[in-house]
């Protein structure tokens, strides 16, 4: 079998693969990137990228519904889901098809096959065509990830489905149990929620999005017992039992009880797993962790100093802008350039409604490592802007070190709130002090402006609400009373 030679080849074009491809191919590397399904991977496809237009889709039919608050009469909606599931493919093949165009470009031959390790030098690449071989003296792994599944579940993504199914229905089902209160199962089980169907969110947990601020989950909470959304917090599904037009499931509540529900969809939201299993890793000597995710440094190379991994592979977060981060770290780094993947915060999005957004530390983080904090809130009822938009539920919450006044976290429920975390974002990786941003000067009326009253409240001096404390002194960032709206 004749064995082809690469420089650089990548195993994956999602977020973090076609990246990574094309900064180290705009370097001079000779890039061949093998995809096993499609171009853009898990985001672009059944991601992030068609979940975003479908949950933009289930905001415009809430929002008309509720236009007449404005004096605005609409006569009945009607939704066409087939329109809607191609009016979402074509937003998903502009995106994918302008990153090939932008691989092609740049120079870097994309291989349709599933690649596999021989050894440490060498892929196996099986395609419909074949089976070929490709030594390279570099190696990226970034074959992304894929939802976990329950043992005993059948996800067929038609009675059962998973998130890739749910966003493609071929009608909208009357009732639907999201089994997972994560960021995935709330999403998706609002945007159902909007369009009309009875939704219902399982979570073994005691709370929704673990991880998340409690005081930012709470307002997401309101919201879906608004719409409608039934909750079930620390209990468990056990069994489930198809029939022709439903699955009947078993639960059993925090008290050890256990009660029966039916619906005509399952969506199952319990994370997601790293696609390293079917790599032969152990034939390159590649090692991972119990959850299969690949140790990595700080320039995203392996225990294999050639070969390398980025994306969901190396480990949380699994963010799609995490990964395209480590993409251009690694290529640089292939690159002979002297550089790491060493970032302040990454921030996180979730797009429920409303909106959570959030990068840094937590209070409790700060607080569990001893931080004196200075909290400020500022909430969007009292800004112009979300007024003005009918948009006021939810604030943004800051974390600073009162000592040194730095802005160590923020943390917004809101209208834009995936919009409005990048000026924090910014701030942290840049050091900022929580003055600094009450300092900068924000255009009127905007949602921004929450982020600088946020930092006036923190201060102890906030103008545009009551701070019932006031503030210690007027000298230096860190000198401020906590402000709760």
């Amino acid at each position: 079998m004749a064995i082809e030679q690469a420089d650089v080849v990548i195993i994956g074009s999602g977020p973090a693969g076609y990246v990574c491809a094309i900064r180290a191919a705009q370097m001079g590397r000779q890039v061949p990137v093998i995809e096993r399904e499609y171009i853009g991977g898990v985001c672009l496809n059944v991601g992030c990228i068609p979940s975003k237009a479908l949950i933009h889709a289930g905001t415009m039919v809430e929002r008309i519904a509720h236009a007449e608050e404005m004096g605005i009469s609409v006569k009945g909606v009607d939704i066409d889901v087939k329109k809607l599931i191609d009016w979402k493919g074509t937003v998903v093949k502009k995106l994918t098809g302008g990153v090939g165009q932008l691989l092609k470009a740049n120079g870097c031959k994309v291989v349709s096959g599933e690649a596999k390790f021989i050894n440490a030098h060498t892929l196996e690449v099986k395609s419909a065509t074949g089976t070929t071989q490709m030594a390279f003296k570099d190696c990226v792994i970034a074959t992304g990830s894929r939802p976990s599944r329950i043992p005993g579940w059948d996800v067929d993504q038609k009675q059962i489905v998973d998130s890739t199914g749910a966003l493609a229905p071929a009608k909208l089902p009357d009732t639907l149990l999201c089994v997972g209160g994560g960021y995935i199962g709330l999403e998706l089980g609002t945007f159902y929620a909007k369009m009309g169907v009875k939704v219902t969110v399982v979570e073994a947990m005691p709370g929704l999005l673990s991880g998340v601020d409690p005081d930012l989950t709470r307002v997401v909470e309101k919201g879906l017992k608004k719409r409608g959304v039934m909750l079930y917090l620390s209990t468990k599904v056990k069994a489930n039992r198809k029939t022709k037009n439903t699955v009947e499931v078993d639960f059993e509540g925090a008290d050890g009880k256990t009660f029966t529900g039916n619906f005509d969809q399952v969506l199952i939201t319990v994370g997601r797993k790293p696609n390293t299993d079917s790599l032969g890793l152990e034939s390159a000597n590649i090692k991972v962790d119990a959850q299969g995710f690949i140790s990595v440094n700080e320039k995203r190379q392996t225990t294999i100093p050639h070969i390398w991994a980025i994306g969901d592979v190396a480990g949380q977060p699994l963010l799609a802008h995490k990964g395209s981060k480590e993409g251009l770290v690694c290529a640089e780094a292939l690159g002979g350039k002297d550089v790491a993947f060493d970032v302040a915060a990454i921030p996180a999005v979730i797009f429920t409604d409303p909106e959570i957004a959030t990068v840094g530390m937590t209070e409790a983080q700060a607080r569990a490592e001893g931080v004196d904090v200075m909290i400020g809130n500022f909430p969007f009822v009292a800004n112009g802007r979300a007024l003005s938009v009918n948009e006021t539920d939810g604030f943004v919450k800051l974390v600073g070190d009162r000592a040194s006044g730095r802005l160590l976290g923020a943390h917004i429920v809101g209208p834009e709130a995936s919009n409005l975390i990048a000026e924090a974002a910014l701030a942290l990786e840049m050091g900022a002090r929580v003055e600094d941003l009450a300092l900068t000067i924000h255009a009127h009326p905007t949602l921004p402006e929450t982020l600088m009253e946020a930092a006036e409240a923190a201060l102890g001096h906030a103008v545009h609400i009551y701070q019932r404390k006031a503030p210690v002194s007027s000298a230096g960032a860190g000198a401020g009373a906590s402000a709760h709206a």
